[in-house]
This record gives structure tokens, C-alpha cells and sequence, in this order.
């Protein structure tokens, strides 16, 4: 059975799509920019707002959330997740579910270089630094210093320049 390509992966009409880019299967990406010479690994959603650089690299099994700003030539490796709301909950204070203007999104930023290991999770509101390297499995809840290697839960500098 041919099963239509949408089966397979979405991207929204109102994604801004650079020149070479390579996005594979299960894909989703919505409200977005996606810069030149990047690839996008299969089971990858990329939210509104987020802008990608020119030649990144986001592994499979990732998500991207609105706030997100990956500069150029940032690695995002395997099942990175990115979170986007300090306080998370599913109800406004008047018990009513919560819709957007219920809650605040808080931006990150990943500076020019910087690698993010495999099954790492980045709260919101922290910038990662130039070449910065971020170790897989961790919880990366400050900024990371351009050039400095993180680990851990939560991430603490092992390194202060790679």
C-alpha cells in the first residue's frame, strides 16, 4: 500500500525553509525557520518560533519547543527534549484548563558550536555557549560558559574550556 507522504511527516505551510535542507520520516515541524544545510533526523517535532541556524544537525526522537533559538552549526543529539514553561500545569488558578495566554514562554538559546549529548533535557530561560558541550543524560537547568563541558543531574562544569 502507497500511503500519502503527510502519513509520514508534517510540515506546515508557514515553515520557512532555507536551501539543502534534509528532514526525515515522522517528522513535524510547524511555525518555524529552518536555515541552510540542516538535517533533521525521523521522529523530530519542531514548534512555532523556533529558529534553527544554518548548518545544524537535530538527531532523531527530538523535541524542539516554541522559545527555541539553535544558532549556527549547533549539534542536537538523540532524544533531546527542550521545555519552555517554568511552571507547568494543566489548570489556570480557576481549575479551567489552561490555553495560551495562560502561560509565559520563557526563551533558551543555544550559541553558535555548542553540541548537546543524547537524552538531555534543557529548561527554559539558559543560554548554552559558544562550542560549549552539553553530556549525554544530562539536566541542564543555567547557562553554560562558552566552551566549557557540563554533565550531569543537574549539569555542573567538568571542564571550563574543551
Amino acid at each position: 500500500m502507497n500511503a500519502p507522504q503527510d502519513w509520514f511527516q508534517r510540515i506546515a505551510p508557514d515553515v520557512k525553509m532555507g536551501k539543502n535542507v534534509s528532514i526525515h520520516g515522522f517528522s513535524n515541524l510547524y511555525g518555524c525557520e529552518i536555515g541552510d544545510d540542516v538535517k533533521i533526523g525521523t521522529f523530530v517535532e519542531i514548534q512555532k518560533g523556533v529558529k534553527v541556524g544554518n548548518r545544524c544537525k537535530v538527531s532523531s526522537h527530538t523535541f524542539i519547543c516554541e522559545g527555541v533559538t539553535l544558532e549556527d552549526d549547533v549539534f542536537v543529539g538523540h532524544n533531546v527534549t527542550f521545555i519552555n514553561d517554568r511552571y507547568p500545569r494543566a489548570t489556570n488558578g480557576s481549575g479551567q484548563l489552561k490555553t495560551q495566554s495562560d502561560w509565559i514562554c520563557t526563551p533558551t538559546r543555544v550559541k553558535q558550536g555548542a553540541s548537546i549529548g543524547s537524552g538531555a533535557t534543557l529548561l527554559c530561560g539558559i543560554t548554552i555557549g559558544e562550542k560549549a558541550l552539553i553530556g549525554a543524560g544530562s539536566v541542564v537547568t543555567r547557562d553554560v560558559p562558552a566552551g566549557a563541558v557540563v554533565a550531569g543531574n543537574p549539569a555542573r562544569i567538568i571542564k571550563p574550556h574543551a
